[in-house]
């Protein structure tokens, strides 16, 4: 065969291997979502995806496929990123002035939360009685710390940032305020809309943040 033809070969291959992982991967985060992650069965997942078991198992372990899907929930791709290597990290760079850094981050953080809010809330649940995934929780919990220091790091350059607070209280009243957690609780617990919580983070970021 000649070259040309195994190198189309193994392109296909490569596109085929990482179309499938994207489909499993997504029908994981669905399944965790709705069952939560203890009732949560590669079957189901096989289902969801249109492949069979043994392909599931392939890309598991479980706790590795909900990690994976939270990850792909948050900013569409596997593993551990640099923020500003992301749409959302090169549209903070082009922020202009402390209001519309508050406004984006209601947004960003709307458009992030709402979506990996299920699998979020179905691995925290789950990492209290599973050591596997409580690393990876705490591991991923590390890496938003360090993306929201990255964030406000560049706020501070720029002289909005507040200084009458240690930086590293900032960092960690941002984590708290922009969690999912303060979503789910904002949202599906306490019944607001969307609209107020984009709201409550813009007055978040303006009280807490940055100065007046």
């Amino acid at each position: 065969m000649p070259a040309e033809g195994r190198v189309y070969r193994s392109e296909l291959r490569q596109r085929q291997a990482a179309e499938t992982r994207r489909r499993v991967v997504a029908a994981a985060g669905d399944v965790f979502s709705r069952n939560g992650y203890q009732a949560a069965t590669f079957a189901q997942i096989a289902e969801r995806a249109g492949v069979s078991i043994e392909t599931v198992r392939g890309h598991g372990p479980k706790s590795a496929l909900m990690w994976a899907a939270v990850e792909v929930a948050t900013f569409g791709v596997e593993g551990d990123i640099d923020l500003f290597a992301t749409d959302v990290g090169q549209a903070l760079t082009e922020l202009r002035d402390p209001d519309g850094f508050a406004a984006f981050l209601g947004t960003t953080m709307l458009a992030i939360n709402e979506p990996v809010a299920g699998v979020w809330t179905a691995v925290t649940g789950a990492a209290h009685g599973d050591a596997e995934l409580r690393g990876h929780l705490l591991d991923r919990l590390a890496g938003i710390r360090r993306q929201v220091e990255q964030a406000l790091r560049l706020v501070a350059d720029r002289g909005w940032l507040r200084t009458d607070v240690p930086f590293d209280d900032l960092v960690e009243a941002c984590c708290v305020i922009t969690s999912v957690e303060s979503y789910v609780r904002f949202v599906h617990l306490d019944g607001r809309s969307p609209q107020q919580y984009t709201e409550f983070i813009v007055r978040a970021a303006h009280d807490t943040l940055l100065k007046r």
